[in-house]
């Protein structure tokens, strides 16, 4: 189905209903930023889980579980089953998960495992789980 477009003498286009395509494309340009930032902000697919919940997924050895708090903080209180790959280090370290796993990410707090879940899901990783409330909330 072809869609006419009218050209007049100031050299505006004009779909047939009246709308102006420079108006159109506008929009459609703000929208589309508007929804880069969204995602960029809001990763999709990471899974939130509670402390009570993890209790019952920590003996799944189809998951990895990494604490991305300071070496400092995990040898003062730390969860057996999780390894210690630092935040800062989880670029580098990155290679030693894999991506046919869950990877199940805590923190102190649930701040930055949420920045290292967002990290994870743009290097590729496709099932990403956060807990929310960190060590924090774990008892």
């Amino acid at each position: 189905m072809a869609m006419l477009i009218y050209s007049f003498n100031n050299g505006e286009y004009f779909f047939p209903v009246g709308g102006c395509i420079v108006e159109y494309i506008k929009y459609i340009v703000i929208a589309v930023i508007v929804i880069y930032f969204i995602t960029r902000m809001f990763p999709t697919n990471v899974r939130n889980i509670t402390s009570a919940q993890l209790k019952g997924e920590l003996n799944d050895k189809n998951k990895q579980f990494v604490d991305v708090r300071t070496s400092g903080e995990y040898k003062g209180n730390h969860i057996r089953q999780f390894q210690n790959i630092p935040l800062q280090l989880l670029e580098q370290k990155i290679n030693q998960l894999s991506k046919d796993k869950e990877i199940v990410v805590i923190c102190q707090s649930g701040m930055r495992s949420n920045k290292a879940c967002k990290i994870l899901k743009k290097r590729g990783f496709k099932h990403v789980t956060n807990v929310k409330g960190g060590m924090s909330a774990w008892s």
